[in-house]
């Protein structure tokens, strides 16, 4: 008997040094390098990053609105030898942020039949055009500006939700992988044990020691974890599959791993106990203040208000003054030194009165139920935030209680099965209970792992509720 016992010693030393030796020629893809390689090169990440270039492209085109204008025009006119009119104008143009407009220009006009209302000859002139009701406080060209401002803004936190779905997304890729490659170990670990069990108690069947059922039994314990291990391979190569779609390389090339790449495993042996999580007020706290899709909504909640304003003008009647500084030549800085009103001006007002404006008032009851409806949505949105945050916090606190008491449950099946092993090796028990045995500690193996990736991919989950994941 004592000849068993030396050999499964030799067999559980063998086992404890192969994975040391097979592991110096793989690649190891730990957590926060797989996630970095994902924020960098991944299509969806880079367009959520065009997403703030886009929004800043809009802002410049309604900056634009703002541009001076230059304007020139020539009409002229001869028949039958007759010079009838010549009229050139050239104009600049400055609109402001505050909505009045300035502008100046010069005039050349001359021939036989001018419009009695053109000056002839040289003039020049500056001027300035001043909404007085409507359009005074705000007009469309200045709500654009506004509005593309919070776009701008809003496209940054848009960009962080689309981050924080594609790192949660991610998360979960990696620690299943990272547990279908340990389930696959565990199997191949145990198989080695089961070979090397059964080729022992073969010999034993051989020299008279066992009786020739055990060698079935034996048999049959080895193909029962042969045919899991496949299952597992099978499983691994799925969930490897699954991880490649998040690996991408410079120019938008994909990424295949293949079997040389592996996960981290110091998790494996990490201990929970010590593993702070912040209270759940905190989670909360952050949640409301900072989740980019409550942000998001703020945001289209200003740019409504912007909105409501602009059709507020529009309850307005519209009253718009234009007056022109007039002077001979083209020097019109002389006429600053009259008097506005007694000499060289050109005035007008125009007024428009729609009666009874419902038009304009169907325009802004629809902006303020907008405004209304999408104040409803940012309630909803944050009530759902929190409760999903109140969820996987829970989820987090109780299954790290389930890995402490399983990690204890994991280490009596241990000992249960150490010792049926001794009784074994001394003949005192059969082949049957060790199997059962082993069984136990390998399901009980499997669940740890599982209760643990379970807990890595909850705590991520948190972050992502909370839209921590950048």
């Amino acid at each position: 008997m004592m000849k068993h016992r030396i050999l499964s010693l030799l067999i559980l030393y063998t086992v404890a040094c192969i994975p040391l030796r097979a592991q110096d020629t793989l690649r190891v893809l730990a957590e926060d390098e797989f996630i970095t390689i994902v924020k960098q090169h991944h299509p969806v990440a880079k367009q959520a990053g065009l997403l703030v270039d886009a929004a800043r492209a809009q802002l410049l085109s309604i900056r634009g609105n703002f541009d001076p204008i230059v304007f020139l025009n020539n009409d002229q006119k001869t028949f039958d030898g007759k010079n009838y009119y010549n009229y050139t104008n050239a104009e600049l143009g400055i609109p402001t942020w505050f909505g009045v407009e300035l502008y100046a220009g010069l005039e050349n006009n001359f021939g036989d039949f001018l419009n009695p209302e053109v000056s002839a000859s040289r003039t020049s002139y500056a001027g300035i055009s001043l909404p007085l009701l409507k359009d005074l406080i705000l007009d469309k060209r200045r709500a654009a500006l506004q509005q593309g401002k919070l776009f701008k803004q809003q496209s940054a936190f848009e960009r962080r939700t689309v981050i924080n779905d594609l790192l949660f997304d991610a998360y979960k890729a990696y620690w299943s992988w990272a547990r279908d490659y340990q389930l696959l170990m565990v199997l191949d670990t145990t198989i080695f044990l089961n070979e090397a069990r059964y080729e022992l108690v073969r010999i034993s069947f051989q020299q008279g020691d066992r009786a020739a059922v055990d060698t079935t039994e034996a048999l049959a314990q080895l193909q029962n974890f042969q045919q899991q291990r496949e299952e597992a391979w099978l499983k691994f190569r799925k969930s490897t599959l699954e991880l490649s779609t998040f690996l991408w390389l410079e120019g938008n090339k994909p990424v295949y791993l293949n079997e040389r790449v592996i996960p981290d495993s110091v998790w494996t042996a990490q201990s929970f106990t010590n593993f702070k999580v912040d209270q759940l007020s905190n989670w909360l706290t952050q949640t409301v203040t900072n989740h980019p899709k409550l942000q998001q909504i703020d945001f289209k909640l200003q740019s409504l208000e912007v909105e409501r304003r602009l059709k507020f003008q529009n309850l307005l009647p519209k009253l718009d003054l234009k007056y022109n500084f007039l002077q001979k030549g083209y020097n019109v800085a002389n006429s600053f030194n009259a008097n506005f009103f007694e000499n060289n001006y050109k005035f007008g007002v125009n007024a428009i009165i729609p009666i009874p404006n419902r038009g304009g008032i169907g325009d802004y009851r629809a902006a303020r139920i907008k405004i209304k409806s999408t104040e409803l949505d940012r309630s909803f949105t944050e009530l759902n935030l929190e409760n999903k945050v109140r969820f996987h916090y829970n989820e987090v606190l109780n299954l790290q209680k389930q890995i402490s008491i399983y990690e204890n449950a994991y280490r009596n099946y241990v000992r249960l099965f150490e010792a049926e092993q001794l009784k074994f090796s001394l003949g005192e028990t059969t082949l049957f209970l060790l199997n059962s045995r082993e069984t136990k500690v390998l399901e009980a193996k499997q669940k740890l792992l599982e209760l643990k990736v379970k807990f890595y991919q909850a705590f991520a989950a948190l972050n992502w509720a909370t839209g921590l994941l950048q």
